[in-house]
């Protein structure tokens, strides 16, 4: 094995387990930086070295993602790309990657905790009247819920969950605790332990729409997910149902999804995810009552780099072995 495409903070934080799991590989990787100057590129010379890269969220988020970007695209014996987040489409040098035929791995599952505890979060809030307390303490107002605005008991309502992931399964399990009826969609059918009351295949969201109280997106996005829901299914939906999605914006028509909170065609929703991030300062999801709104940070949490470090690791190891890499997308 040549060189490692690898930040200076992965390797401060990281480097005794890299060391660890390329002597486990029997492998000596160079290790290379992009230049500090986020505006500079390696020498090509540097470049021709790197076989492996990965992505790690402090060059994601910064000035080098460019450079990055470039360098992955350039780097003639590039074979394996490592990802930290779950969803790479995103990424313009990717066609460039799929082009070569590069292997391309995630870190996905290691932020599912996180993500699915938000989104129980969000349900929460909205379920005990967050949105309204919220309002009226930015006003200084005192404004008790009395009568009809009192929020309807948790036990015994429906959640419909798209996806049953790691993400999917921490919402169904909290759900389980709080006694509410858990419904999960997904490909394969139910197994012992999955923590669902009823399991079915995605066709059947239309059937199950009307009886559900909260619709939680935590799939991926694929063909078959692209705006499942929309203005058929936003129709489809009790007046009093709401929308949870920590999926992804393409999930969801938004343009739909705003007219059906507008109108309260539905109760309300949580939404970290958009057609188009950041979110538009002009996008009305930004004062619609009942809409919480995140922005793609339902992840956060700081164990999320150490439980990717041990993806890419132990995908290390099973590279230089010449096996299949954990989560390689195909």
């Amino acid at each position: 094995m040549t060189g490692i495409l690898l930040s200076r903070g992965f390797v401060a934080q990281f480097g005794e387990q890299l060391q660890a799991a390329a002597k486990a590989a029997g492998v000596t990787p160079q290790i290379i930086h992009l230049p500090d100057d986020a505006t500079q590129r390696l020498p090509a010379a540097e470049v021709a070295k790197i076989e492996a890269a990965y992505l790690t969220r402090d060059i994601r988020f910064s000035d080098h993602y460019q450079s990055f970007g470039d360098t992955v695209k350039n780097a003639p014996n590039l074979k394996w790309v490592h990802f930290t987040s779950t969803g790479i489409d995103q990424h313009p040098f990717l066609p460039a990657l799929h082009e070569r035929k590069v292997r391309l791995t995630t870190s996905a599952g290691t932020n599912g905790e996180p993500v699915g505890q938000t989104a129980v979060c969000g349900l929460l809030m909205l379920a005990r009247g967050f949105p309204r307390w919220i309002a009226a303490q930015r006003e200084r107002r005192w404004d008790p819920a009395r009568g009809k605005d009192v929020p309807r008991d948790l036990r015994g309502q429906t959640v419909v969950i798209v996806g049953l992931g790691t993400i999917g399964a921490t919402v169904a399990r909290f759900c389980q605790a709080l006694e509410m009826k858990v419904i999960g969609l997904r490909r394969s059918p139910k197994r012992e332990g999955d923590p669902v009351d009823e399991m079915h295949t995605l066709d059947k969201l239309p059937d199950l729409l009307p009886q559900c109280d909260w619709l939680v997106l935590a799939c991926p996005y694929t063909r078959e997910t692209h705006q499942i829901v929309n203005a058929r299914t936003l129709a489809l939906m009790p007046k009093h149902a709401y929308l949870i999605n920590v999926a992804r914006g393409g999930c969801a028509d938004e343009k739909a999804l705003i007219a059906a909170l507008q109108s309260r065609q539905i109760a309300g929703a949580y939404l970290d995810v958009f057609e188009k991030e950041p979110l538009p300062a002009d996008s009305p999801l930004w004062d619609i009552p009942n809409v919480i709104v995140s922005p793609h940070n339902a992840s956060a949490s700081a164990g999320n780099d150490d439980r990717a470090a041990r993806v890419f690791t132990e995908n290390l190891k099973l590279y230089a072995a010449g096996k299949p890499m954990v989560n390689e997308q195909g």
